[in-house]
């Protein structure tokens, strides 16, 4: 087959899943797409245990928050073919009521850790992760830091005011 390419994925996928996954695109040359959370962990199986594409190393897992947008929260897979030297970045959005996903965890162990820090940062439930608790944050805290429902900094701050600056 020679060295794989981004088409070449994402038409071993398409045949996978077609309707499944949304319409890629490629900023920065990386192939990227959406799916839903029903599907990501067919999705992310697939691209790893295919012959082909063999995309065996996670890199990392993430969370997004849009509280503007009705998929309020995203989380972002990004996943290494060492074998091809090709990435890939899946989307999952979902509902920011419910903010829920499968867990990762069955299909590398490495998305332990990235699953608790996405979750103490954010509040993105994974289904079925052995041990969802906080990773960073002290368990007492009751809110999830990365969301944008908190100001940026604390309007009362005296060290910020402009006069200190000379403005």
């Amino acid at each position: 087959m020679g060295k794989l390419n981004n088409q070449q994925v994402i038409q071993s996928i398409t045949a996978a899943f077609g309707g499944k996954i949304s319409v890629p695109t490629e900023p920065y040359g990386l192939l990227t797409f959406e799916t839903s959370a029903e599907n990501i962990s067919e999705v992310l199986r697939f691209l790893k245990e295919d012959k082909v594409l063999r995309f065996n190393y996670l890199t990392d897992i993430t969370g997004i928050h849009y509280p503007e947008q009705e998929r309020s929260f995203g989380v972002i897979y990004h996943i290494h073919s060492l074998s091809n030297n090709i990435r890939v970045r899946i989307k999952v959005f979902l509902d920011g009521d419910t903010p829920h996903v499968p867990s990762a965890t069955t299909l590398w162990e490495g998305a332990n850790w990235m699953e608790r820090e996405t979750y103490d940062f954010f509040g993105i439930i994974f289904d079925g992760h052995p041990n969802l608790a906080r990773i960073l944050n002290v368990d007492e805290m009751e809110v999830f830091p990365m969301r944008r429902e908190h100001p940026l900094e604390d309007p009362n701050r005296v060290d910020k005011k402009d006069y200190f600056f000379g403005r």
